[in-house]
């Protein structure tokens, strides 16, 4: 498996899982709008050319927050999510970066236990943040 910066040309891969995945996904054009921002990182982690999974976070100083995570559907449980998120974390605090924010759908469970593994702390809510279905978001942040 390969960690490595988005390109424009990983798109198609990157919709196909985000399509997959998401109630509302994130449109082409959302991705791009991003993806040539100067204060957004975005990575995938790849295998023999096949995008397994990506994710974003946005900064702002020395906080960052973090935009979305992936990994297709087939390749979940297999510990991609947190090298992903982990190695995005590693390269934020070289760039500067000493809190990072989320916010998870409140029935995520798996995504939610993720965070905390990586260090993060439930330390709000937002009320039916979420739409299809309308769902409470669990914030949290990492130190």
């Amino acid at each position: 498996m390969t960690f490595r910066e988005m390109l424009v040309e990983d798109l198609d891969q990157v919709m196909e899982i985000e399509e997959d995945l998401f109630a509302v996904p994130w449109t082409r054009e959302g991705f791009l709008t991003y993806l040539i921002k100067e204060d957004t990182m975005f990575f995938v982690v790849e295998e023999k050319e096949k995008i397994l999974g990506f994710c974003s976070m946005m900064t702002v100083l020395d906080e960052g927050d973090i935009l979305n995570v992936a990994v297709r559907r087939e390749r979940q449980k297999e510990g991609i999510g947190y090298f992903l998120v982990d190695s995005m974390l590693r390269i934020a605090k070289m760039h500067g970066i000493h809190t990072v924010h989320l916010e998870v759908r409140e029935s995520n469970g798996s995504a939610r236990r993720l965070y905390q593994r990586l260090g993060f702390r439930e330390d709000g809510l937002r009320k039916n943040y979420y739409t299809e279905p309308t769902e409470a978001a669990v914030l949290m942040t990492k130190r």
